[in-house]
């Protein structure tokens, strides 16, 4: 009868490892939502709203959302480093705008902002570009030295 009872607890306790492993390895769901309306005026604004839920409030790349993700977010203090030392200013904003196709989101987790912000200023081209130029200058304000 003791064999018995310790054949079940054994049982049980590896059902329960494997169960408690296979929660471990999910992986929490991305929800998406609508962006909210921030100034045009502040790249530092708009960044908080809209990118730093996965690139952190720091930029470089452990917000809260980024483990949902299928890749981690890029590290958006090293863009410069990581480009000879110069900030590629027209590559962050083809990326802003969805005109640069990066392999590193994937299926496009990382929405593209120039179609938010088109409809944001209701079509206005004048405003979308500086929400795009100010939100890149913001960016370009965190590179390592």
């Amino acid at each position: 009868m003791a064999v018995r009872w310790r054949l079940c607890i054994a049982v049980f306790s590896v059902a329960v490892m494997t169960m408690f492993a296979a929660a471990q390895e999910q992986k929490p769901a991305v929800k998406h939502a609508a962006a909210p309306q921030t100034s045009a005026a502040s790249g530092k604004e708009m960044f908080m709203a809209y990118c730093a839920s996965c690139h952190g409030t720091d930029a470089k790349g452990d917000g809260p959302a980024a483990t949902a993700l299928k890749d981690a977010p890029a590290d958006l203090t090293a863009l410069a480093k990581t480009n000879g030392g110069k900030y590629p200013s027209d590559k962050v904003m083809s990326v802003l705008r969805g005109q640069a196709n990066l392999a590193a989101h994937g299926t496009q987790e990382m929405p593209v902002w120039g179609k938010v912000f088109w409809k944001m200023s209701q079509g206005h081209e004048g405003e979308v570009q500086q929400r795009v130029g100010n939100l890149s200058h913001y960016i370009e304000s965190l590179q390592v030295k």
